[in-house]
């Protein structure tokens, strides 16, 4: 059945549905096994009339895939133009769908920013990472960080718990987004976390710039350095040494080298 042939595809990269794929060539939303309960991260666009194709992802890991009965070499010059325009389709609805989401997400970070609290130096998780609150605040009992664009524009949160565990907004923008600490001088930061963020800014007192995570180093530096086009830009790195390919240090020396900044690294 072609159906199953495309949802073996979606949970081949960890995407996994668990109703019956619909080929109505419409956008479809599904909670993916293993997301937080409620959500709908997952989405896919099928059709089965013709050469069977769709497209399929997942909004929290920005996997975006498409799939084809055929490969291009099989079809028919017709059978590729049909194929581009239905992609072209799924394409079109995918961008409308993130569009909305995103939206809803800036409208609903706005709203729990606005209401929360400052957050105080003496909270659990600052007070284990040697670290203050610079400028961050509560939201039921988490710390609550804004993740902003180079315009100053509020995309998202990130929430911290007394542990240290760490969630995103759902539906919310990170690529390029960040949140800095201190004024920019002449020199400025970009660390992974706003732990190690905060522990930079207060030992060496440059502005830092907090990226939340590895993936989004390069991104938030490329926004920086169109911010700031002759500053120096120093990339401190987590060194995830135990862990395959060090992705921490690995990602920041491209950030560092395609930004034209310096790298450090801090032990995790």
């Amino acid at each position: 059945m072609i159906e199953t042939a495309f949802s073996q595809a979606m949970a081949d990269v960890g995407i996994i549905i668990r109703d019956p794929v619909i080929a109505d060539g419409r956008l479809h939303r599904f909670h993916n096994k293993g997301d937080k309960a409620g959500s709908k991260n997952g989405w896919y666009v099928f059709y089965s009339d013709g050469v069977p194709a769709g497209e399929y992802g997942s909004w929290k890991t920005g996997i975006r895939q498409k799939w084809c009965a055929k490969q291009r070499h099989e079809m028919t010059p017709a059978e590729r133009a049909e194929n581009k325009r239905r992609m072209d389709d799924a394409r079109r609805l995918r961008e409308a769908e993130d569009k909305a989401i995103k939206q809803a997400a800036r409208e609903k970070a706005a709203t729990i920013w606005k209401a929360a609290p400052p957050a105080q130096d003496d909270y659990p998780y600052l007070i284990k990472k040697k670290v203050k609150a610079h400028g961050i605040r509560l939201s039921k009992n988490a710390l609550t960080i804004p993740m902003r664009d180079n315009n100053g524009m509020l995309h998202s949160l990130q929430f911290i718990d007394t542990e240290g565990n760490k969630r995103f907004l759902s539906g919310g923008r990170k690529r390029g987004c960040y949140f800095s600490i201190g004024n920019v001088t002449d020199t400025l930061c970009i660390a992974e976390g706003y732990a190690t963020a905060a522990s930079i800014h207060e030992s060496t007192g440059y502005a830092t710039a907090c990226a939340f995570d590895a993936g989004n180093l390069l991104h938030v530096a490329q926004a920086l350095r169109q911010k700031f086009p002759s500053i120096k830009i120093i990339i401190c790195a987590d060194n995830d040494a135990n862990t395959p390919g060090n992705p921490g240090l690995t990602k920041a020396r491209k950030a560092a080298a395609i930004v034209s900044g310096f790298i450090t690294f801090v032990e995790n």
